[in-house]
């Protein structure tokens, strides 16, 4: 992959170096700081690498990281949104501004690779890639076994996001799971080159042995913000990970190690804005401060209605009307959603995301709402969906009740579930449960399940799509096919 850019460092870490470290670096005179010198310096003082590994979680929130001015290119967020619309549990009902309508909801993007939307997915999860290959190199390399648990633990969260990213990239390059088929370059290195597809397999057990040596670099690691990977969400990226690939006794094995240790969230917490980043069921998120400089551009000016928004203006976001449908009338979540006289708010998750002010269109031009990337009730389902396929139903049912007695008056109905039903079941809470938060397009390909657009949608309406429909698979984007001479087109 042609490098596109040279990461700089701004931070306190970084300007250490420079104002504490003139040894080494009047023996190297160069623009460009080195990332031996970083890690000689780290090895010292592990402010620097610190700092360095705070950039890469501010990359997954700034606006611009997939290479446009976009108003849908801010980060990890971003590409949540992309997700939850192609597999239409989020419907664009009303449309001013245009924003995802043809190249996400009327699937232009994904049937041609010159639409922008492929260029930012890849070159953001690429650039975090990079990102954490330079935290790695300085720190000793792929092997590194640092001396400092400073240091241990900031290579643990540099695999754990490396290995996310490149999670991420399978999941939305390749129309389904296939060891065999090549999908994506690899880059585990600086190597300034570029490099051919690779396979599935070979992609998949880099992933797989960046996390389970995140999970052991990570242990004893107490972390003092919810944006740093510790090892319970290195285990939940995993968990994924091998659900993904079908290995549902591990992800079990995981998934029951971690959800035990958080508090499923409560009525006032479902209801509550979503927007907390000290929730107790948040396993990974961002505390977000006016600091962080976020406004219209960002999750919160897409999604919620109370922001300074395009959903206040024009660009309406909801609950799927037949999704809706679906919870019961006495599922807390129900009142996630808005179904007052107001045809343009209909279905607007005006009661599950917003921001605390509660002003239409906002209070503030400035966003300070929290994003979430993890929470517990992800680990309870998946838990239960691997317990269901491996055929421990009995502890299926308990995990899905744990979220359920939660939202139900009464779970009992859960006890007579099993086979085909308590799947469906499993897959119909994940859908209801994580609405809006990225979740469902990873769910969807991982059942191998269909999805039929309801009414509230602009396009496609009724039209049954399946998980492995290449219209729901993003395309090798025109600059890659360019500018790597080992991609000649989608299939080389």
């Amino acid at each position: 992959m042609k490098k596109l850019f040279k990461l700089t460092f701004v931070t306190a870490g970084l300007l250490f170096v420079f104002s504490c470290a003139e040894d080494f670096l009047v023996k190297e005179p160069t623009q460009f700081i080195t990332t031996s010198q970083i890690g000689e310096a780290a090895s010292k003082n592990p402010d620097v690498i610190a700092g360095t590994m705070t950039g890469i979680y501010k990359l997954m929130v700034e606006t611009g990281t997939g290479g446009t001015t976009g108003h849908d290119d801010f980060g990890q967020k971003g590409y949540d949104v992309f997700a939850d619309m192609l597999s239409s549990d989020m419907a664009l009902s009303v449309s001013t501004y245009g924003w995802y309508r043809a190249s996400i909801t009327e699937y232009q993007c994904t049937q041609d690779y010159t639409y922008t939307d492929n260029y930012q997915v890849w070159r953001y999860y690429y650039r975090i890639i990079r990102s954490a290959n330079t935290v790695i190199e300085a720190l000793g390399g792929n092997d590194a076994a640092p001396e400092l648990d400073e240091n241990k633990f900031i290579l643990g969260q540099a695999k754990a996001i490396r290995a996310h990213s490149y999670f991420y990239l399978a999941q939305y390059f390749q129309k389904t799971y296939d060891p065999a088929e090549l999908i994506l370059p690899f880059y585990d290195d600086l190597q300034d080159q570029n490099g051919p597809k690779v396979a599935a397999s070979e992609i998949y057990a880099f992933i797989e042995s960046d996390l389970l040596g995140a999970i052991t670099l990570l242990n004893g690691f107490n972390r003092n913000d919810k944006v740093q990977i510790n090892q319970d969400v290195a285990k939940g990226i995993l968990a994924y990970v091998y659900g993904a690939m079908g290995k549902n006794a591990e992800v079990k094995t995981l998934t029951g190690q971690v959800m035990t240790k958080y508090p499923v969230l409560n009525e006032a917490e479902v209801l509550g804005g979503f927007n907390d980043v000290n929730t107790p069921a948040w396993m990974w998120g961002l505390d977000i401060t006016s600091d962080t400089e976020l406004d219209l551009v960002s999750w919160w000016g897409q999604i919620d209605y109370y922001s300074y928004s395009y959903a206040a203006y024009g660009d309406a976001k909801a609950i799927d009307s037949d999704l809706y449908a679906a919870i019961p009338a006495d599922d807390v979540r129900k009142g996630q959603f808005y179904t007052g006289t107001s045809a343009y708010r209909q279905l607007m998750p005006l009661y599950k995301f917003y921001d605390a002010q509660r002003v239409p269109a906002g209070a503030s031009t400035t966003v300070t709402a929290d994003y979430v990337y993890m929470r517990v009730e992800e680990m309870y389902l998946l838990h239960a969906e691997a317990a269901a396929k491996t055929g421990a139903e009995g502890e299926a049912r308990t995990a899905l009740k744990a979220v359920l007695d939660k939202r139900l008056p009464s779970t009992s109905y859960v006890d007579a579930l099993s086979g085909a039903a308590l799947a469906d079941e499993i897959y119909l809470q994940q859908r209801i449960e994580l609405w809006g938060e990225g979740k469902t397009y990873l769910n969807l390909k991982r059942n191998k399940r269909s999805m039929k657009r309801g009414a509230n949608h602009l396009s496609f309406v009724g039209e049954v799509i399946q998980y492995n429909d290449e219209r729901l698979t993003f395309e090798i984007p025109e600059a890659e096919i360019q500018n790597n001479p080992f991609i000649s087109d989608q299939n080389n």
